[in-house]
């Protein structure tokens, strides 16, 4: 009894919070759920009318980033008035861009339209919460009628792939993907890199074994969990924008991203991967992303 006990105990100190976090993310729905039927509102989920909705949940998500990660914003001066694409790094589980979500809206009474895996849409009782807070397949033509609205699109580039695979190393793993840059383009907007400091140190996978990795490309459903949750740091960083170019190539843009002269003091770095080496310990260091908690002299 008392091995079983501390195995379960072991069990549910690893997956504990992630749970929660789901729990709270059904509860958030639920609660749209009751607005919508109180307040009989028919509207578009996008439409004005479920701002005070998106309000609320907005808040909460921000008190518990505050309480439980110390979450902090910087660089939404990067962010364009008008439409951009904002490409950033997937953590094991994108709580980190659901803090930034809450902010921005919370800030800037700004929604940010969010391309997801289409896993996501499978899943069960989820339906209003993703349309209020603007998720969408992220199909070509759903990106360029957002932009062209003067909405800001998200994307990461590597996915589900990178949040299963990557590690405290912080590897982009983007594959050959470039649909992005070609909406960009066609839109003729901006792209803005983002990353969240030590989003890898709060939430990990297991490590890649053969077995999941095929198991992944055959299904593309994530079936390993994520574990931890452990209260670390977050900081969420904005980078100088890509401005959009007429005479670049697909492909001369993707490059640019990856190995763009715009950012900092990085010339020949990439745009994303220079906001990990600037704010981020490589590899990650638990302990260190736990101190910075108490960290009052960062800048």
């Amino acid at each position: 009894i008392v091995i079983a006990s501390l195995t379960m105990s072991a069990i549910l100190f690893f997956f504990i919070v992630p749970l929660t976090i789901l729990f709270f993310i059904y509860l958030s729905n639920i609660l749209l759920l009751i607005y919508q039927r109180n307040s009989e509102v028919k509207a578009d989920p996008l439409s004005e009318v479920w701002d005070n909705a998106r309000k609320t949940i907005a808040s909460f998500w921000d008190i518990y980033a505050r309480i439980w990660h110390g979450y902090e914003l910087h660089g939404v001066e990067n962010l364009p008035e008008g439409p951009g694409i904002l490409v950033y790094y997937h953590g094991a589980i994108p709580i980190d861009y659901l803090y930034f979500l809450s902010r921005l809206f919370l800030w800037k009474k700004r929604l940010c339209l969010s391309v997801a895996d289409h896993f996501v849409f499978r899943l069960p009782g989820l339906k209003l919460l993703l349309e209020v807070t603007g998720v969408m397949p992220g199909t070509r033509e759903e990106c360029l009628i957002a932009l062209k609205n003067g909405h800001l699109v998200s994307i990461s580039p590597g996915g589900v792939r990178e949040a299963l695979f990557s590690d405290e190393s912080y590897q982009l793993l983007w594959g050959n993907r470039k649909g992005f840059a070609q909406v960009a383009l066609d839109a003729k907007v901006p792209i803005i890199p983002m990353y969240t400091q030590n989003v890898r140190e709060g939430y990990r996978m297991f490590k890649e074994r053969r077995f999941f990795r095929q198991l992944y490309e055959s299904t593309r459903l994530p079936f390993t969990p994520p574990y931890g949750g452990l209260p670390v740091k977050f900081r969420t960083y904005i980078g100088e924008p890509i401005p959009y170019d007429p005479n670049i190539t697909t492909e001369e843009l993707v490059e640019k991203v990856c190995k763009g002269n715009f950012l900092f003091s990085f010339q020949t770095k990439t745009a994303v991967q220079a906001l990990i080496s600037k704010h981020q310990t490589i590899p990650g260091s638990i302990w260190k992303a736990l101190l910075e908690r108490f960290d009052k002299c960062h800048k």
